[in-house]
Formats: structure tokens, C-alpha cells, sequence
């Protein structure tokens, strides 16, 4: 294959990734919006805001650490909470690693980055081989949507009254009871897991400060849940 045909088959391949990434473009724009509204009301200032989604770029744990830096608690336990909401990351990097083409170290570096579930869920499907310029098409379209979301809805914020701009603080919860309901609906371990860890955050309030009650309930009802349902089953409709 010439050079020419090289180039020609990259830039096809990273079309093709943008193309696949716009559906997720699209879905992402309005939960960065909403991001962005939220972490105005929490107090920080637009370059934070845009520059939490372009270092984190991890939708649930932007809206944890917004919800964290409300009620003020410390970088440390912000930061290992985060650790542990993404670390499925680690293996979803894991298994598109044995599909990638891509044998640089830097690029796949880039590509483990801009590994979402939704991206995930989209190469994942992809027959055979993943090549470099379709991963790169299709994280780079839903990065920038992310980031651009972000700034846009905190711009948004501006112009919303005080009293508004406060309740959003209100729209935060509900967004994760909107996730937490449809997943436990179906699954009996999500359910088991959010209402052991609920008790667990209650009870450990009661003599740990800051971060580490929800820190340590979550790591003590995952791994509790793990062993005890390691069968995952639906609930009952």
C-alpha cells in the first residue's frame, strides 16, 4: 500500500469515527450543559469548569466532585472517590486495548483517556480491528462536545436569577436518583448496593468527617455486594 493510500485509508477510518461519535456528541451536550449550570451554582468560575471536563472528562464523577465541593470537603477524599467511580475505566481500557491497532505507547495513552461508556459501548461493537484514526475520530467529537457543553451552559448560568441558579443545586440529586432508579428497577444488585450504601454513609457519618463516610460505604458495600450476590439478578417489575 503507497503512502498516498495510507493517508487515504486514515483520514476514512477517522471519519468514520466522527460519524459514529455524533449520536454521542449529541447526548452529551445537554448533560455538559447541565454540568456546566451546576458548577456555576457551586461556586466555580468558567476556566474551572471548562478545565474540570477537559482534565477529568468523566461525567458522573464532575457531578460527585461538584456535589463535594458544595458541601466542602477536602481534595483528598474528592480525588479518591473519583478514583473509584472510574475504576471501570481500567478495564474497559483493557479490553479495547486487545482490539486497538495501535502500538504507541503516547497514542494509546490518548485513546485510554477518552474512553467513556458510551465509547466504549460503540467500539466495542465494532468488527475486527479498531484502527487508530477511527478511536481518535470517535473520542475526539464527543470530547469536544463535552468540553464545549460545559462552557456553554455555565455561560447560560449567567443569566439566570440568583434564586435560580441556587436551587440547581436541587437538580444535582435528582439527576442521580434519574440514573439510580431505571438501573435498580432491573438489576437486584444495583438495588441491594445503593441501599446498603445509603445505611452505610448514615452510619459511618456518625463518627467520620468530611468525604470518608461515602468513601468508606462504598467500598465496603461493593465488595460486600460482590460476594454475596456475585449473580447479578432482575428485580421483579
Amino acid at each position: 500500500m503507497s503512502a498516498a493510500e495510507i493517508v487515504r485509508e486514515r483520514n476514512r477510518e477517522f471519519m468514520m469515527g466522527l460519524a459514529d461519535a455524533l449520536p454521542i456528541g449529541l447526548g452529551y451536550g445537554p448533560v455538559a450543559m447541565a454540568y456546566g449550570l451546576l458548577a456555576k451554582s457551586a461556586g466555580l468560575t468558567l476556566i474551572q469548569c471548562v478545565a474540570m471536563s477537559i482534565i477529568v472528562f468523566a461525567g458522573a464523577s464532575q457531578f460527585m466532585a461538584l456535589n463535594l465541593i458544595a458541601v466542602g470537603i477536602g481534595i483528598g477524599e474528592i480525588v479518591l472517590a473519583t478514583f473509584l467511580i472510574n475504576l471501570r475505566h481500567l478495564l474497559m481500557s483493557m479490553s479495547i486495548s486487545e482490539k486497538l491497532l495501535a502500538l504507541n505507547r503516547g497514542i494509546r495513552a490518548c485513546i485510554a483517556f477518552g474512553v467513556t461508556d458510551e465509547s466504549f459501548a460503540v467500539s466495542s461493537i465494532r468488527g475486527g480491528k479498531l484502527s487508530t484514526g477511527y478511536m481518535l475520530g470517535l473520542e475526539i467529537l464527543s470530547y469536544g462536545f463535552w468540553v464545549a457543553g460545559s462552557g456553554v451552559g455555565y455561560m447560560a448560568g449567567e443569566v439566570l436569577p440568583p434564586m435560580l441558579q441556587t436551587s440547581m443545586g436541587i437538580a444535582l440529586y435528582a439527576m442521580f436518583i434519574g440514573l439510580l432508579i431505571p438501573s435498580a428497577k432491573k438489576s437486584k444488585k444495583v438495588l441491594t448496593l445503593a441501599v446498603l450504601a445509603a445505611l452505610l454513609n448514615s452510619v459511618f457519618g456518625l463518627f467520620l468527617t468530611g468525604g470518608w463516610p461515602m468513601i468508606a460505604a462504598t467500598i465496603i458495600a461493593s465488595l460486600g455486594v460482590a460476594v454475596v450476590l456475585p449473580e447479578d439478578g432482575a428485580c421483579n417489575e
